[in-house]
């Protein structure tokens, strides 16, 4: 097998050693929280102290560190807590993929203060290129986006903001769309009329107003009307 084949996952714990043989990609997806065979992962059922000199774990080691000395129970912990080298080409679709959910974000959760309407996912991708924005694969998405969206502010008119709609959905649908109310946004008010129509107010990231909107549309087949009370 070609060395770019594997990679090398390494774990140390109470002064041990261990280290298993992976599919670099597959490891990812794993460690990712994909749904994947552990079988599809390993190169080989071994649990080794050191792959390169060919030397494997005694099962007195395994034991004092995992308690067990279970092929399965031990090599999954060493692929969700273990060092995993990436290849550049995984860097590569890592950044990608992490630039498209902080983008993501900040067009659910930002608007053009002087429009009040969510700015464009491409336009955002212009800026944060124009300002030399540096993702961080290792910081979760909420508190990056924030960030960036404080460092486009000198390149784009940019903010946080939530929208506050209310919306009447007509008797034969209510109770559909209630049902799914919570799913589409934080829920303020509901208000059932004698004839069975239902009036809400939900709060719902700015940017997300036209998404929303769309899904009450197709659950109402288009008899819904919302209106934006506020966007702050």
């Amino acid at each position: 097998m070609a060395k770019q084949d594997y990679v090398v996952i390494k774990y140390e714990s109470h002064g041990e050693r261990f280290e298993i043989l992976v599919k670099p990609k597959e490891a990812m997806a794993f460690r990712s929280g994909k749904s994947i065979s552990l079988s599809d992962v390993v190169i080989s059922d071994t649990i080794y102290k050191d792959v390169k000199k060919g030397l494997k774990a005694s099962p007195s080691a395994l034991k004092k560190v995992f308690g067990t000395t279970d092929f399965e129970t031990v090599a999954r912990e060493i692929l969700l807590k273990g060092e995993m080298p990436i290849t550049a080409e995984q860097r590569k679709e890592m950044l990608e993929s992490k630039k498209k959910q902080l983008i993501d974000f900040i067009h659910r959760n930002a608007i053009d203060p002087k429009t009040h309407l969510p700015i464009p996912p491409a336009r955002i991708e212009a800026a944060m290129e124009e300002a030399r924005v540096q993702i961080d694969l290792n910081r979760d998405v909420e508190s990056q986006a924030l960030q960036i969206i404080h460092e486009l502010a000198r390149i784009i008119p940019i903010k946080v903001a939530r929208a506050t709609l209310e919306i009447k959905v007509p008797a034969k649908y209510s109770s559909k769309v209630k049902s799914q109310l919570s799913n589409l946004g934080s829920v303020k008010k509901t208000n059932w009329l004698s004839d069975g129509t239902l009036i809400a107010e939900i709060e719902i990231p700015a940017g997300a107003q036209e998404e929303v909107i769309d899904k009450l549309n197709s659950l109402t087949k288009g008899e819904v009307e919302v209106k934006v009370l506020q966007v702050v």
